[in-house]
């Protein structure tokens, strides 16, 4: 009697959504909303630290990217590293690193002690972000992979409310300090995480963990026919790609890789420079700071019905026309800023930026996730988000340096939107061999039959 062979993957593609599959996104949620918190961190505090240590805004700026710089190292290593080790126990090393060094970041009593901690805790931040994008990837059917990605990477956005709402509650009682403390919180759940987060599945066939990858196979399809004696096995180009950044050059990949590490560049960078400094641009056109971490607030929630709004329209209308159009959205929008108009069609503006700039740069992992194979998925966007690090470096400096130069405040925002205009065209001439990969699912389907 022949042993039959079953295909992971697709088996995972055709499953139904279930309970397990809703747990694995709500932790993953949890873990990438600290990150969002983090990123709105820079926006409240910004202000306060020039005051408190006599900074400039270039000075500033550039404090501000010693996180960003870690999260563009912890995303090359981590991610490939998840590619050989397992996904679960990098997340578990990422998430413990960035709680305790963002809480001791609190403590900080110079730019330079405060440099430090941010970029350590930047390396676990950057380094869980390519792992969570993977792991509910690899987990989430195929008909439901955009939107179930999009909607856990909402809580990016929802950090950033998060943070503005502390930021306006707490900081003027209790210092800038509390927003650090507070992102402390994630390390008080790492049992949980230890106990409810699965394993790679990819991971655990290829390591020959069957054991394990046939109890995730039944949470996923528990009618599914398993004995001890059932072959597992993955997707062709899963079980022969090597976890390298040269797979990421292969099999006509090179372009499509390229291209995406441009828009990633562009879309962080246009991200970031409006995460760190919105607050300050704010006030820069005239705002009271109470009043700019409101537009904060409101730049966050465009955000959250952007990221989900966006999944759920990929998985209608395909990635590329979605992700241009939010982008040409985002950058009326940044133009619009610059002339002055009622408050209430200013927060429009505002939520409009946050729908398309943070929705965008969330679709793209979910874009890349399902461009790469599986055995390379966390390499390719681990590099894609390092690449789009050095962008989000680049951004809170240049618009540090256009404040220090005190132009027109509408030319601040021109600046911000050009990246935009260079990221449109990157996508534009991106090609996912989609009709390829569909082939490849149906072909393993039947080969488990």
């Amino acid at each position: 009697m022949t042993a039959q062979t079953m295909n992971v993957n697709a088996v995972v593609d055709h499953a139904k959504l279930k309970s397990f599959h809703i747990n694995i996104i709500l932790w993953c949620l949890f873990i990438v909303l600290f990150d969002g918190y983090d990123l709105a961190i820079n926006g409240v505090v910004l202000p306060l630290l020039m005051k408190e240590w006599g900074m400039t805004a270039v000075q500033a700026g550039m404090l501000a990217s010693t996180a960003l710089a870690g999260m563009m190292f912890g995303a090359m290593s981590f991610g490939m590293l998840a590619d050989k080790i397992g996904r679960k126990k990098v997340i578990l090393i990422c998430v413990s690193l960035f709680s305790v060094f963002t809480f001791a970041g609190g403590f900080a009593s110079n730019p330079t002690e405060f440099a430090i901690l941010r970029f350590i805790a930047g390396l676990g931040i950057g380094g869980v972000l390519p792992n969570l994008v993977a792991l509910t990837a690899e987990y989430a059917p195929q008909r439901l992979k955009s939107t179930l990605v999009t909607t856990m990477f909402s809580g990016y956005a929802v950090g950033g409310i998060m943070a503005a709402l502390c930021g306006s509650w707490f900081t003027a009682d209790f210092g800038w300090q509390i927003m650090f403390y507070i992102a402390g919180i994630p390390l008080l759940f790492v049992p949980f995480f230890i106990k409810f987060l699965p394993e790679s599945l990819t991971y655990l066939v290829k390591a020959q963990k069957n054991d394990q990858a046939r109890y995730f196979l039944k949470k996923i399809e528990p009618n599914i026919q398993l004995t001890e004696n059932t072959k597992l096995v993955l997707s062709a180009d899963d079980q022969t790609q090597s976890a390298s950044v040269k797979a990421l050059f292969t099999e006509n990949r090179a372009k499509g890789t390229l291209l995406f590490w441009v828009a990633f560049f562009m879309c962080l960078l246009m991200l970031y420079a409006l995460g760190s400094w919105l607050p300050k641009l704010m006030m820069a056109a005239g705002y009271s700071l109470g009043s700019s971490l409101m537009f904060l607030l409101a730049l966050n929630i465009g955000a959250v019905i952007g990221t989900i709004g966006g999944g759920i329209l990929a998985d209608r209308f395909d990635f590329k026309p979605v992700l241009i159009s939010m982008l040409i959205v985002g950058i009326l929008s940044l133009v619009g800023l610059g002339f002055n108009s009622p408050q209430p069609v200013i927060y429009l503006l505002v939520s409009l930026a946050g729908a398309s700039s943070i929705g965008t740069s969330i679709l793209l992992y979910s874009y890349v996730a399902q461009y790469y194979p599986v055995a390379i998925r966390s390499t390719g966007i681990g590099w894609a988000s390092a690449i789009g690090r050095t962008g989000a470096i680049v951004g809170p400096i240049v618009i540090g340096m256009l404040l220090g130069m005190e132009l027109p405040h509408k030319w601040n925002f021109i600046a911000v939107a050009i990246p935009g205009v260079i990221g449109v065209l990157a996508i534009s001439c991106i090609r996912l061999q989609k009709a390829e990969r569909k082939i490849e699912v149906k072909a393993a389907a039947i080969s488990t039959n």
